[in-house]
């Protein structure tokens, strides 16, 4: 969703996000992603998972896997999938992660499921972090929905 050009009517720019909230409501529409200030291109995205990737392995999260999905969706470049041995220990990596990309890239992360801590997502806009208690990671087998096909397997971290 745009913001109203200079001179544009506001009430246009109301009944446009009404449509798409009632779009959004019906399924018929997925949700935009987080609008960026500039054009985020390849070597920003993989900088931003070296970040994620040095945070888990700070942490000790574990089987950390990178799945590319670049060209595959348009939802983000990235998809991370990790583990916290318990619930504890998946909000703190979830957490931890949040605060780093915030004070060291100055990058804000919405982030989902902290509370619970069996599965917390992070959005950070390029990549989406999953952090999963090994037998919920077990239970959906997220990665091997997005691993690539013809045979190649996902970067083991």
């Amino acid at each position: 969703m745009q913001c109203p050009a200079p001179g544009s009517s506001r009430r246009a720019f109301q009944e446009d996000d009404v449509l798409s909230q009632t779009l959004l409501a019906a399924g018929t529409m997925a949700a935009p992603r987080a609008p960026m200030m500039a054009h985020q291109d390849d070597d920003s995205s993989k900088d931003l998972l070296n970040r994620i990737l040095t945070s888990l392995d700070d942490d000790k999260a574990e089987d950390v896997i990178a799945i590319d999905l670049r060209g595959r969706s348009d939802m983000a470049d990235y998809m991370v999938v990790c583990s916290g041995r318990s619930t504890r220990q998946v909000s703190s990596i979830a957490e931890k992660l949040v605060d780093r990309l915030k004070t060291e890239a100055g990058r804000s992360s919405k982030i989902e499921g902290k509370e619970t801590g069996d599965w917390v997502l992070i959005d950070t806009g390029d990549v989406i972090v999953h952090v999963f208690r090994p037998e919920v990671r077990e239970f959906y087998q997220l990665e091997k929905m997005w691993m690539p096909t013809a045979g190649a397997n996902p970067a083991q971290v």
